[in-house]
């Protein structure tokens, strides 16, 4: 079942089995605000056993861009569609975030974000690829994150 994300009221609803459960909602919490403030999309995600196309899609893109495969379990994941832009996002237990920005008429705005919650360490297979930017959050405490741009169709 669908869960509307609140960004008034964090909930770790979906997200409890993570060892960074709170700052994964709170994470979870910053990008609904985003969307809702810039878009005015009510951010919503699914259980990742009922999101699996999404998740697929998400792990097929990171797989063939940079031979990326995520050990961590997908809890959660949404897609969406706001202005041009599709949206895609999976929330893992480790307290890992990815979302691919696929703009749906050109290459113009394509790529792959990680995002990792405060207290979790950066996984394996990022930590040796990727440097992680550091940005304050009210909703999330301390995000680290970081990017690549897409190559290829999907």
């Amino acid at each position: 079942m669908p869960y509307t994300v609140d960004f008034n009221t964090i909930s770790t609803v979906g997200l409890e089995s993570s060892p960074v459960a709170a700052s994964l909602a709170g994470l979870r919490a910053n990008e609904a605000r985003y969307f809702k403030n810039k878009y005015d999309h009510v951010f919503t995600v699914e259980p990742a056993s009922n999101a699996e196309t999404t998740i697929d899609w998400v792990h097929r893109i990171i797989k063939e861009e940079r031979d990326i495969v995520i050990s961590s379990r997908p809890l959660e994941a949404t897609a969406f569609q706001v202005e041009n832009i599709r949206m895609a996002y999976v929330f893992y237990e480790s307290g890992l975030s990815i979302n691919v920005m696929y703009t749906v008429d050109g290459p113009k705005k394509r790529a792959v974000g990680f995002k990792l919650s405060e207290g979790m360490d950066v996984p394996a297979e990022l930590a040796s690829r990727f440097k992680f930017a550091t940005q304050k959050s009210k909703l999330a405490g301390t995000i680290r994150g970081s990017y690549f741009v897409l190559k290829h169709e999907y």
